[in-house]
């Protein structure tokens, strides 16, 4: 098993968490996305929309988005959904994941420390999500259910650097608490990478500009 890898990206990341928390081997192929590698052809026939992570199989298969990868990983494991109507919420909090907190929180982080304009309206995006996370555990340890599930990983992944967005987690004391409690789970572990050079604006060639 192979991921395709961009070492600062926190999609990647929650791959590599729940890989970690598994204890699953796997080979990582770093892709350097603003040395413009997921540009050439050659990526284009791994992932059509040339990002990452993805996700390739011993048979050769490959799956890509974050949020389909990690649901394919945990099957079978502790970090599946229990009952049908978890399975649903699991899936509720990974769109939350993507629609509200990808573009309010990680997309603010990433234009702010790559010097790219913030475009108008995302930090209040980003605002609202963690207000709503907040809400969401105040009466409960984990998102869904009563154990850490991929919902869990899936939002840890950008809601443990929200800071580095301007976000004050100190107003979402609820979030704390329930970051404290994902980097408590045996195994866990943060390599999440700090942007390089060139992710700055003009100074790599990738999708992102």
């Amino acid at each position: 098993m192979k991921l395709y890898d961009y070492p600062a990206s926190g999609n990647c990341y929650k791959v590599r968490l729940l890989l970690a928390l598994l204890g699953t081997p796997y080979t990582r192929v770093p892709v350097d996305i603003f040395a413009g590698e997921t540009l050439g052809d050659a990526y284009g026939r791994i992932n059509a929309v040339r990002e990452t992570p993805v996700l390739e199989l011993g048979s050769g298969e490959v799956v890509t988005q974050s949020n389909a990868i990690l649901w394919l990983l945990s099957r079978g494991t502790c970090f599946a959904a229990g009952s049908d109507v978890e399975e649903a919420q699991v899936l509720q909090w990974l769109f939350f994941e993507q629609e509200r907190l990808m573009p309010g929180v990680a997309g603010t982080r990433f234009r702010l420390l790559t010097d790219r304009p913030v475009p108008p309206g995302r930090e209040q995006l980003g605002r609202e999500a963690l207000d709503l996370l907040d809400s969401q555990l105040r009466d409960r340890a984990f998102v869904v259910g009563t154990r850490c599930s991929i919902a869990d990983l899936s939002l840890y992944a950008y809601a443990h650097v929200a800071h580095e967005a301007g976000f004050d987690l100190s107003v979402v004391p609820a979030v704390v608490s329930w970051l404290a409690r994902v980097e408590a789970l045996p195994g866990f572990v943060n390599d999440l990478a700090p942007y390089p050079p060139n992710a700055r604006v003009s100074a790599g060639s990738s999708i992102y500009g």
